[in-house]
């Protein structure tokens, strides 16, 4: 009885195999033949989006529409250029000093380094032995005049009208040339108050600016012609770049230069080439006035100068609008590789000439979109969101 039960229960075992083999192993085949199909779709879809990705295909409407226009990029004859070294300097006629013209003791300070001021702000209060005098003088004389000029000349003589009216202006004027300021005058004198010729007075900022210089302490003693303060506008800045001589020949007063500083790169032009030679370098300065309306260059900063000569060299140059940045921050202009088909080619930009530059990277002849360019990127760009989501 037992070995009909292992016999029976032998065939049920081979029976449930071979089922297995019939039956469920077919759909197990089908299954891995869906998935391998699925793959191999799957990476010649990827392939294809890659393709798609670098490639910008557009209908004859959509240029239209963009204003895209393509043009050859040829070697052109363009001004030659000069590399040198300069430095970062406080533009001369847009920066002031602030000194006293008295000894006096600073009070109070109302302006710190890197503030920036206007015309006319407070910059620190001072007190003065000799401003006191000048101020109790000037309450005399006002007084003094005041009552001569309400008696008239046909009361009093001309000579003491005279003096009385001369020595009100010099009093006046002695106060305001120790310091004192036009609205501090008039408040003192529309007063009259003695107990105010107390010598303390103002030193107001005399242009707008940055604060870039304030050497002193509070309770600090402070010589004539010390200097306290010194305000510069920073949004035009000088460079001082040095060329050897030969090099000055080839620059001319109001060519246009570019000044490199890290990642900034500013436009200028030579505002002067000097005429005395550096003993110490044996070279010549050469000074650039560029705009700095973001704050980003400050004096003291070396930079990396390229000045337009009087001399020509010929290079490809492509206008400015058909070179933009990609998104990892390199160059790039959009060639065409096909009516309509665009693809992004990766160039060296050297330098500006113009609303031109000097590229590098790119074989003469070579058809590139010079307007509409961020329409083409940012078709690109949408090609590439696309593919990621795949």
């Amino acid at each position: 009885m037992k070995t009909t039960l292992n016999t029976v229960s032998g065939k049920h075992i081979a029976l449930f195999l071979l089922y297995g083999l019939l039956v469920l192993n077919p759909y197990v085949l089908m299954a891995e033949s869906e998935h391998d199909h699925n793959h191999a779709a799957h990476h010649e879809h990827g392939e294809e989006g890659h393709e798609e990705g670098g490639v910008v295909r557009l209908t004859e409407e959509q240029m239209k529409q963009a204003n895209i226009r393509v043009s050859r990029i040829l070697p052109q004859t363009l001004a030659g250029a000069i590399t040198a070294p300069g430095e970062v300097m406080l533009n001369a006629y847009a920066t002031s000093t602030v000194t006293p013209r008295i000894s006096a003791q600073v009070i109070k300070r109302h302006a710190r380094l890197g503030d920036h001021v206007s015309a006319g702000d407070a910059l620190v209060t001072l007190s003065s032995v000799e401003m006191a005098q000048a101020q109790g003088d000037l309450l005399v004389v006002a007084r003094e005049w005041s009552r001569v000029k309400k008696l008239g000349k046909k009361v009093v003589s001309a000579q003491r009208y005279t003096e009385s009216r001369v020595a009100y202006e010099q009093a006046k004027a002695r106060v305001q040339a120790y310091g004192m300021t036009a609205s501090e005058l008039q408040n003192f004198l529309r007063s009259s108050d003695a107990s105010l010729a107390n010598g303390a007075f103002k030193l107001i900022a005399p242009q707008k600016g940055t604060v870039i210089r304030d050497d002193f302490v509070v309770g600090e003693l402070i010589e004539p012609g010390r200097e306290l303060f010194v305000i510069s506008d920073e949004n035009m800045l000088w460079v001082e770049a040095r060329l050897t001589p030969t090099q000055a020949l080839q620059v001319r007063t109001g060519a246009h230069a570019t000044v490199t500083a890290g990642d900034a790169i500013l436009d200028g032009k030579v505002i002067q080439v000097h005429h005395s030679l550096d003993e110490s370098t044996r070279t010549l300065g050469v000074r650039i006035e560029i705009a700095n309306p973001d704050d980003q260059l400050h004096p003291g900063v070396f930079v990396q100068a390229m000045i337009t000569s009087k001399q020509t060299v010929k290079a490809m140059a492509a206008p400015v609008s058909a070179v933009v940045r990609s998104e990892d921050g390199d160059w790039q202009v959009f060639y065409e590789h096909e009516p309509g088909e665009f693809k992004p080619q990766e160039v060296d930009v050297v330098r500006t000439v113009g609303d031109k530059l000097v590229i590098e990277g790119i074989e003469p002849g070579v058809r590139v979109a010079v307007s509409g360019v961020f329409f083409i990127q940012s078709e690109l760009a949408k090609s590439g969101f696309e593919i990621h989501n795949h």
